[in-house]
C-alpha cells in the first residue's frame, strides 16, 4: 500500500486575523485531535496540501504526519475551502488508534462495465448512485477502495450494498435496515416515450392509409343513391305534367 506523508508545524496563533495572515504566507491552518493527546493546532504548506488533496487515496487512507520530529498516523476528516478561490481555509486531522475501529468513507471503483449486458443494450444507462461507501474496520484492514464488478449487470437490475464483496474485517455502515442501491441499469423514460410515440404514429398512419383506400368506394356509393333519387324525382315531375296536359 502506498504511503502518504506530509509535514505539519505547530501553530501558536489563533483567530481569523492570524489565520488570514497565515494563508497569505503560504500556509494553511489546521488541527489534529483524537487519541490520548490534547488537540494540537497545526499549520501545513498550502500548495503541497492542495496537490495532495487531488489524490483520491489522500481522502480515504491512513496518512503519516511528520510533526515535531516524530511521525503520527492520522486520517483526513474535514477540509474547508474558500467559496470561489482555490484556497484552503482550514483542515482537520484525526489521530489513529490501532486498537480501535475507524469509521470512514471509502471510494468505489466500478469495473467491467463494458462487458455487462446493460452496456451492450442500445440506449441503456448505467447510473452510479453511490460513489463511496461508509465502512467500519480496524486501521490495518482499511482498503484504499472497494471494487464493484458490473460484468453481470443487465437492464432493470441493481446492485445493492449487500451485494458488494468487502475485504476481510471490513463492514458497511448503513442507516437502519436499509440496503442502499449502489448502481443500477435503466433505459431513460424519454427514450421509451419516443419509441411508444413512434409506434403509435405508425398505427395512425396505417389507419389513415386504410381510410383513404376506402373513400373512393364510399363516394361512389353515396353518388349512386343521390343520382337514383334525382332521376325518380324527375320522372315523377314529368308524369304529373303529362297528366295535367291530358286533362286540358
Amino acid at each position: 500500500m502506498q504511503q502518504h506523508e506530509f509535514t505539519a508545524f505547530a501553530r501558536n496563533t489563533e483567530g481569523r486575523g492570524a489565520s488570514r495572515r497565515l494563508r497569505r504566507s503560504g500556509r494553511a491552518p489546521g488541527i489534529v485531535y483524537g487519541g490520548s493527546t490534547a488537540p494540537q493546532p497545526i499549520e501545513v504548506d498550502h500548495n503541497a496540501l492542495i496537490h495532495a488533496l487531488k489524490r483520491e487515496a489522500f481522502h480515504s487512507s491512513i496518512l503519516t504526519m511528520k510533526f515535531d520530529g516524530a511521525s503520527q498516523r492520522v486520517l483526513l476528516r474535514d477540509v474547508q475551502m474558500h467559496p470561489f478561490r482555490n484556497e484552503i481555509l482550514h483542515v482537520d486531522f484525526q489521530r489513529v488508534d490501532e486498537s480501535r475501529k475507524i469509521h470512514i468513507k471509502v471510494p468505489l471503483h466500478f469495473t467491467h462495465a463494458e462487458d455487462s449486458p446493460a452496456h451492450k443494450t442500445t440506449d441503456a444507462i448505467i447510473s452510479h448512485v453511490l460513489t463511496d461507501l461508509d465502512v467500519s474496520c480496524l486501521p490495518k484492514d482499511l482498503p484504499t477502495f472497494i471494487e464493484v464488478d458490473l460484468a453481470a449487470l443487465a437492464v432493470g437490475q441493481s446492485i445493492h450494498v449487500s451485494d458488494l464483496k468487502l475485504p476481510a474485517g471490513v463492514s458497511a455502515v448503513t442507516r437502519g435496515a436499509n440496503d442502499p442501491v449502489v448502481v443500477t441499469a435503466i433505459i431513460p423514460r424519454v427514450v421509451v416515450e419516443v419509441e411508444e410515440t413512434a409506434v403509435a404514429a405508425e398505427g395512425v398512419a396505417t389507419e389513415a392509409a386504410a381510410g383513404e383506400e376506402a373513400k373512393p368506394g364510399d363516394k361512389a356509393a353515396e353518388k349512386g343513391p343521390e343520382k337514383g333519387a334525382e332521376k325518380s324525382a324527375d320522372k315523377g315531375s314529368e308524369k304529373s305534367a303529362g297528366k295535367k296536359d291530358d286533362k286540358k
